[in-house]
């Protein structure tokens, strides 16, 4: 089963519709139990990090997330998704995350250029922007280095080890734009949202999930 968790934030219908357009069903669900009985694990969210997190403590979803993570299962995490496995966000004050990914969520800053002129580069981010591949996980089996996704965010993760950095996006400076560390596979930028190339990474996760997935 790939389980999509509820914590009460995000398009969780859309994530599932991308699922199901590939012939791969999953289910949302919002308790404990059924993301400990899960074979994949798909967060999506949008919003503030501090919320995210307050939620899943509500919910006790927390531990669930982090077992299912550690043990190997595989994990698609979706712009908040992807930001919780770190350490630390600068959103609001320092808030930390599930530390499973060792860094920091940080904010686009952009100064104003020379004359007074406002930066080019607005706050969020968002819309088309392409992608450069640095170390390609599986998932992007059949997305073209430098092809477009889409991206609504005002952060951006910043890791500690250089290893997990799948692909980058240059927006004003570049940024980590998607991990890859053995079972986890998180993106910054929409699947769901990004047509046919974002359908092709649910469906080329919804595969490796039959048998795990991991970095060879």
């Amino acid at each position: 089963m790939i389980a999509i968790v509820d914590y009460g934030m995000g398009n969780l219908r859309s994530v599932q519709k991308g699922f199901e357009k590939v012939g791969h069903p999953a289910r949302v669900v919002q308790d404990p139990e059924s993301i400990r009985a899960a074979s994949a694990l798909v967060l999506p969210g949008v919003g503030a990090f501090r919320d995210c997190m307050g939620h899943l403590e509500e919910r006790m979803l927390r531990d669930p997330i982090r077992a299912h993570i550690e043990s190997g299962k595989p994990y698609l995490g979706i712009c908040l998704g992807l930001q919780i496995l770190f350490t630390e966000s600068e959103e609001f004050g320092r808030c930390e995350g599930l530390n499973i990914i060792p860094g920091k969520v940080r904010k686009f800053r952009f100064e104003q250029e020379k004359g007074g002129k406002a930066s080019p580069y607005k706050i969020p981010h968002m819309g088309w922007n392409a992608i450069r591949k640095v170390n390609a996980p599986p998932v992007l089996a059949d997305v073209p280095d430098g092809a477009y996704l889409y991206f609504v965010h005002s952060y951006f993760v910043d890791p500690e080890d250089a290893t997990v950095v799948a692909t980058k996006t240059d927006y004003g400076l570049e940024f980590t734009s998607m991990i890859w560390k053995d079972n986890i596979f998180a993106t910054q930028f929409h699947p769901e949202k990004s047509q046919a190339l974002g359908l092709s990474i649910l469906k080329n996760f919804a595969e490796l999930s039959a048998n795990g997935a991991s970095r060879p």
